[in-house]
């Protein structure tokens, strides 16, 4: 079964070349003709209807601006379009994750959220925090501390199979997994 005929190629490079010079109505029925493509790879990539909103406007942007250089020999207006689409899921991605943490400062949020606090301790914590740190406490000592590194310290997978001396796929795992239990004890503890 095929997707796209030869007829509809030709219309989607139309619609790209009205989109070169600027005709509203080309426009109109280019971003009708792929949003919900646009829109269905970035909430696959970003996981996040919100963000991918976002990006499915910038890449439209960026295909009415790089509109003049599509060349039809180079591959179909979807295929171009959707690696747009994974390009700019893929910069909003890297532009909303923290900023990476010192290491000593880092080493000792891992120590103080790792160990049993003291009562002076608990008067300062708030029942939310006390709730996440009891939740990390719950993970295995290994992935407790690949999740801190990861969304505390901003540290990647690769960083952290560095750091630890670990295979990157075991800090996926060890990320992944750990995780998955957070969000698991915080699911149960709502219900």
């Amino acid at each position: 079964m095929q997707l796209f005929s030869g007829a509809d190629r030709t219309a989607d490079a139309a619609l790209v070349a009205g989109l070169a010079v600027d005709d509203d109505a080309a426009a109109v029925a280019f971003v009708r003709r792929f949003q919900s493509a646009v829109f269905g790879l970035a909430v696959s990539i970003t996981h996040d209807p919100g963000l991918a909103q976002d990006v499915s406007q910038e890449v439209f942007v960026r295909a009415w601006r790089a509109a003049g250089t599509y060349d039809v020999r180079r591959g179909s207006v979807l295929t171009w379009l959707l690696t747009i689409t994974r390009n700019a899921a893929i910069d909003a991605m890297r532009a909303r994750r923290p900023m990476p943490v010192d290491g000593a400062v880092l080493e000792e949020m891992i120590t103080a959220t790792l160990q049993v606090p003291g009562p002076e301790d608990e008067v300062v914590r708030s029942t939310e925090r006390d709730a996440a740190v009891a939740r990390l406490r719950a993970l295995p000592p290994e992935q407790a501390r690949a999740v801190v590194l990861a969304v505390i310290g901003g540290r990647t997978a690769n960083e952290i199979s560095v750091s630890e001396g670990i295979p990157l796929g075991t800090a996926k795992t060890r990320i992944r997994t750990g995780l998955r239990r957070v969000r698991e004890a915080m699911e149960a503890d709502r219900d």
